[in-house]
């Protein structure tokens, strides 16, 4: 069914008279009538009678209207949907648990009014979240792309904030008593990453890790989940895995595990927003204000060599 048809049988229906919708409309007395004709072939019902004064609602155009009006805003609700600047803001996260969530939710919380749609596209090449933007799927990705000459024209990347890692640990671990600890006291300890997305950003962050400071990274085995690593750590003596200082963890009491801040260098990962280089939402404005305002790193921060290529955040922040 044309819903353009049932748009224009509305306001007809609603004023009266076929110039007074057409008028609102924006189109001719003409393209009203061949609407509403096509739309009463269709139904095979009259719907209108023309009087001296305009047109009138028959039986049958009286029982369609009230569903052609739901029609009508059943549409206009889809379009408000998915049209940018008009539907919520849809940013992609990594996780529900992750820095990036939790700063947007930090961000939602003093902006109650922000009407906003965190998801989760969940793809490990970032070059699919760039197609997601570029498509309109959605209006930002946390996502990096290293080589940011290999981005498309039609979207930009820029430096959203920084992530510092911790070591995380059961009780038993020999480091589990540490208040802090310098990248050189990792060394030997077996540090477990399940579940590296080969050429996703996070394997190039590792290895660039792993190399600057021979540390010995563990990638053997799936990711079963949250839980199941959790559980390891608390059960092992030997086994460490790092996590961003934002990230939001829950463990049962009985784990007891400890978040030991890393220093002298801090490590830190990088989180880079990938958006359209034109017409971006116009909320993000006042999301990338607020990574503005977060706390900076020590200026002794390790970052992995392909964080220099960064369209300034501060360039976003103040419209330059």
């Amino acid at each position: 069914m044309d819903t353009e048809a049932v748009r224009s049988f509305v306001r007809a229906a609603e004023l009266g008279q076929l110039q007074h919708a057409a008028d609102e409309l924006g189109v001719t007395q003409q393209a009203v009538s061949k609407r509403i004709a096509a739309l009463e072939r269709e139904l095979e019902v009259r719907l209108f009678t023309r009087t001296a004064r305009g047109v009138e609602l028959t039986l049958d155009g009286q029982a369609f209207l009230p569903h052609a009006r739901s029609i009508v805003a059943g549409v206009e609700r889809a379009v408000s949907a998915v049209r940018p600047g008009s539907r919520a803001l849809r940013i992609d996260v990594l996780g529900l648990r992750s820095a990036q969530a939790v700063v947007l939710h930090d961000y939602w919380r003093s902006h109650p009014e922000t009407n906003l749609d965190v998801v989760t596209l969940r793809v490990n090449d970032p070059r699919v979240a760039v197609a997601a933007v570029e498509a309109g799927d959605v209006d930002a990705s946390f996502r990096t792309i290293t080589d940011p000459a290999t981005l498309p024209r039609h979207v930009r990347m820029l430096h959203a904030f920084d992530s510092p890692l911790e070591l995380l640990v059961g009780p038993r671990h020999p480091l589990a008593s540490a208040r802090a600890l310098t990248p050189l006291q990792l060394r030997k300890h077996r540090i477990w990453v399940p579940g590296i997305a080969p050429r996703s950003e996070w394997a190039e962050f590792y290895d660039q890790l792993a190399t600057d400071f021979d540390l010995r990274i563990d990638a053997a085995g799936p990711h079963f989940g949250d839980e199941v690593l959790l559980d390891t750590l608390a059960d092992s003596a030997d086994v460490a895995t790092l996590v961003g200082a934002r990230d939001r963890y829950i463990w049962p009491t009985n784990h007891d595990l400890r978040r030991i801040p890393i220093v002298n260098p801090t490590l830190a990962y990088p989180l880079f927003l990938i958006l359209p280089a034109t017409n971006p939402h116009p909320g993000l404005r006042a999301v990338i204000n607020h990574f503005g305002n977060l706390a900076a790193l020590p200026t002794t921060t390790w970052r992995p060599s392909w964080a220099a290529h960064r369209d300034d955040g501060d360039a976003a922040r103040t419209g330059r």
